[in-house]
């Protein structure tokens, strides 16, 4: 069965297999579907959230954790319509992450209380996809259709 909310121990093991052979810059995109209300564990504090609530409480945390291994939010918004896709493909969010490698993305799981903050983001979401793209040797986006304007 497909997880849409976490990455198997297979993916995080492909990715880990794929730093190894090129840990050039990545840019990891996230589409995020939240729930309406978060489904924390029966007995959780504070759990009546929405989903986008729960997943700010993620990402408190995950923001510092991106920072530490020398990443940064590129690029984050609501996502307004799918143009393109099925009910599938709907999403509620777009951001876009550079890590200076594959393996400092890996390296979000050493900070403390990182671990410990997906049980927010696992309630928030209903849905995700990580695409994980090239990134350049400094953060930023870019695009290959710009050329030079002659004069």
């Amino acid at each position: 069965m497909t997880d849409h909310v976490t990455p198997t121990d297979d993916r995080l093991a492909f990715t880990a297999a794929r730093g190894a052979e090129d840990d050039s810059p990545v840019v990891m995109l996230n589409l995020n579907r939240y729930r309406d209300r978060a489904v924390y564990p029966s007995g959780t504090p504070d759990a009546d959230v929405s989903g986008r609530e729960a997943y700010l409480r993620y990402g408190i945390v995950a923001y510092a954790a991106i920072q530490s291994v020398g990443g940064e939010i590129l690029w984050a918004t609501d996502a307004a319509e799918t143009v393109i896709g099925c009910e599938h493909d709907l999403y509620d969010e777009v951001v876009a992450v550079w890590y200076p490698s594959r393996t400092a993305f890996l390296n979000l799981a050493a900070y403390p209380g990182y671990m410990e903050a997906h049980a927010h983001r696992e309630a928030a979401i209903d849905q995700a996809t990580l695409i994980a793209t090239r990134g350049d040797a400094t953060p930023g986006l870019t695009q290959p259709f710009a050329r030079p304007v002659e004069r």
